[in-house]
């Protein structure tokens, strides 16, 4: 009788408990699903003429576009991160934002000599390294088969905006893994 006792006070302690609970509270929230991020947009403004704003969409792996530069051209350029909701695409930035210390930019090119520097006004992580939302970008020559590579990296154990160098920072990360692997055509 007294095991049977026990085990009814068990159970009665069990349901007590989890009855109790409150699920909009005691449940973490992930801020975003790192695996949905579907489409990334990239604004280049001519730094020289406002007027000359490049937009290039890249959706499921596939640009809608490519971008158009010149040696001597030097463009603003703005990432925007998005997910898809019903319709339409709602950007991610502000939780991307948020988790700062969870991700970083890198860009890379191929065909292009084109040189990167992160904004003044680029969200910077704690550790000092900005993310790359903002950058400039100084287009020092392009071929007709040139290519831009960027890449939102997620949880990178160290990162590096100075790679290779503070004049040319297209970055570089150890660790984590790619929210966005992105190659888009740069001629």
């Amino acid at each position: 009788m007294k095991k049977f006792l026990n085990i009814t006070l068990v159970l009665f302690a069990a349901l007590l408990v989890f009855s109790c609970r409150n699920d909009s509270t005691d449940i973490p929230e992930d801020i975003h699903d790192h695996d949905e991020i579907e489409k990334m947009v990239v604004k280049l403004t001519n730094a020289n003429d406002p007027t000359d704003v490049q937009t290039i969409n890249y959706i499921g792996g596939v640009a809608d576009g490519h971008i158009h530069a010149h040696a001597g051209d030097v463009f603003n350029v703005e990432l925007d991160f998005q997910v898809k909701h019903d319709n339409h695409y709602d950007s991610v930035n502000g939780e991307i934002i948020q988790e700062k210390d969870e991700h970083f930019i890198t860009f890379g090119f191929s065909g292009a000599n084109v040189t990167v520097k992160r904004a003044a006004n680029d969200v910077a992580r704690t550790d000092g390294n900005k993310l790359g939302l903002k950058t400039q970008w100084t287009v020092v020559s392009a071929t007709p088969t040139g290519k831009v590579n960027i890449k939102l990296v997620h949880a990178p154990t160290s990162v590096n905006q100075n790679s290779p160098s503070a004049d040319n920072q297209l970055g570089s990360t150890t660790g984590g893994e790619s929210d966005v692997d992105a190659l888009i055509d740069l001629h």
